[in-house]
C-alpha cells in the first residue's frame, strides 16, 4: 500500500472536532453492531492535512475477519471519475473536442435512432443531432442502463447482455451502436453506459487497452498502487465482502466477480480500489489536478469539469438531486440548500452502487471518503456520513 500524499493532523489544527469525529466512529460501529453493514473504512482530509482515516466492523462477514485499512474495495461508478480524468487529458493533448459527435470516432453509432411508442409497438425516430462527446460525459447522450426501468430499451439492454464480462470494450459498443436511445441526444439527463462508451473512445484515441492507458497515464502516476479491474491473486485476502443475504429485504447479493481478470474493462463501473488510492486521486482533484509533482490535467480542465453541464436539462431524480448539477463526470452543487444533506456550492461528487461514496468541497478545502460493501443501504449510508463529517466542523 503506499501512502497517504499529505499528514495527519489533530483535527482541531484543520477546524474540525476530534470529539465529533470520534462520535462519526461510534455511529459506524454501532451499524456494524445493529447489523445493518459488514464494516466500513472512512476518510476525511482538509486543508492538505489528515483529519479522520479510520476502518470498522468486519471486511468479510463470513470468515470474521476484521477490516483494515488496505482493504480492497469494488467501487463501481466511483470508476467514472476515473475514466472522465483519463479522457480529458486526450482532450487537453487536441484529440477531440466536446462538440465533437461520437461517431467521429465511433461509427458504431453512425445509424442511431431514438426508441417511441406507437401505438403499442416500439417504433424509431431519427436523431435530431449526434451525440457529442460532452453528452456522454454529462450523460444526456439518450443511452441508459438495463437496470435504470423495465421499459422496452431496458429489456432490450438486458437481452442483448451488454453488462457481460466475456465481451471487449469494442463488442459492448457495437450492441450499443443497434440499440435505440430512450431519449433525442442533450434533452434528458439520464444515468446509463455513456462512461462505457467513453471507456472505449480513450481505447480508440489511445491505442491501447482501457486499462493499460488507465495504469502508464493514471494510476501509476498517482501511486495508486491497488486500482484495477481486478484483484490479483496476491491480494484476495484483502477483499471487502458484503452480507450473503441483504439485511433489509432477505435477498442474495451479488457483488461484481472480482477476481480474475474481465475481458470487459468497465470505464463506467468495473474498477476495485482503496481508501488510500482513491483519497491520492482526489487530492490531485482537489489540487487543482497535480499530485505531488505529477500533473495529470490543468486547473482549468479541472474546473471545466467540475462546472455544471446541464443547465434547465433535467431528468432522474433519484439520482440527479434537488439542488445539483451534472458536469464532466461530477455531479455539482450549485445551491447552498434546496438538497437535504449538508455542503458548499461548488462541492462535487459520486459514488458506487455497493454504497462507496466521496465528495471534494473546494470552498471547505475538504474531501470525504468511505467505503462500504452494503447495495442495499447505500443512500442511507451516504447520508449518514455526509451530515456526520459536516456536524465535525468546528471554524
Amino acid at each position: 500500500m503506499t501512502s497517504l500524499p499529505f499528514p495527519r493532523a489533530v483535527p482541531e489544527e484543520i477546524g474540525l472536532s476530534s470529539t465529533r469525529l470520534a462520535g462519526l466512529g461510534a455511529v459506524l460501529r454501532g451499524e456494524v453492531d445493529r447489523g445493518r453493514v459488514p464494516g466500513a473504512v472512512a476518510l476525511v482530509a482538509r486543508r492538505g492535512r489528515l483529519a479522520l482515516f479510520e476502518s470498522y466492523g468486519l471486511r468479510d462477514p463470513a470468515s470474521g475477519a476484521p477490516m483494515a485499512n488496505d482493504a480492497i474495495f469494488r467501487i463501481y461508478s466511483m470508476t467514472k471519475p476515473i475514466t472522465s480524468v483519463a479522457a480529458m487529458m486526450l482532450w487537453e493533448e487536441g484529440k477531440f473536442l466536446l462538440s465533437d459527435p461520437i461517431e467521429k470516432f465511433l461509427p458504431e453509432f453512425s445509424a442511431m435512432a431514438v426508441a417511441v411508442d406507437s401505438r403499442g409497438d416500439l417504433g424509431r425516430e431519427p436523431l435530431g443531432r449526434a451525440i457529442t462527446i460532452q453528452d456522454l460525459l454529462r450523460h444526456t447522450s439518450g443511452l441508459t442502463y438495463e437496470f435504470r426501468g423495465p421499459g422496452p430499451v431496458q429489456k432490450m439492454y438486458m437481452s442483448a447482455k451488454v453488462y457481460g464480462r466475456s465481451q471487449s470494450n469494442a463488442d459492448q459498443v457495437a450492441t450499443l451502436g443497434n440499440m435505440p436511445l430512450l431519449h433525442q441526444p442533450g434533452t434528458r439527463w439520464e444515468y446509463s453506459r455513456s462512461t462505457d462508451v467513453v471507456g472505449r473512445l480513450i481505447e480508440v484515441l489511445s491505442g491501447q487497452r482501457l486499462s493499460e492507458f488507465f495504469e502508464q497515464r493514471v494510476l501509476a502516476p498517482l501511486g495508486m498502487v491497488d486500482t484495477a479491474f481486478h484483484v490479483p491473486e496476491r491480494d484476495h485476502s484483502r477483499l471487502a465482502q458484503a452480507f450473503a443475504k441483504d439485511p433489509d429485504g432477505g435477498a442474495t447479493v451479488q457483488l461484481l466477480e472480482v477476481r480474475n481478470a474481465p475481458n470487459f474493462e468497465s470505464g463506467g463501473g468495473g474498477l476495485v480500489s482503496t481508501a488510500v488510492d482513491y483519497a491520492r486521486f482526489l487530492q490531485m482533484l482537489l489540487n487543482g489536478g497535480t499530485l505531488e509533482g505529477c500533473r495529470l490535467l490543468s486547473r482549468k480542465t479541472i474546473e471545466l469539469m467540475t462546472a455544471d453541464h446541464l443547465g434547465a436539462i433535467t431528468g432522474a431524480p433519484d439520482l440527479l438531486l434537488p439542488g445539483y448539477g451534472f458536469g464532466l463526470g461530477f455531479a455539482v452543487r450549485m445551491h447552498a440548500g434546496i438538497a437535504s444533506d449538508p455542503g458548499s456550492v461548488g462541492e462535487y461528487f459520486w459514488g458506487g452502487l455497493a454504497g462507496t461514496t466521496f465528495w471534494v468541497d473546494p470552498a471547505e478545502q475538504l474531501f470525504a471518503l468511505m467505503l462500504i460493501q452494503a447495495p442495499g443501504q447505500r443512500q442511507y449510508f451516504r447520508n449518514l456520513f455526509r451530515n456526520l463529517v459536516y456536524a465535525a466542523f468546528d471554524d
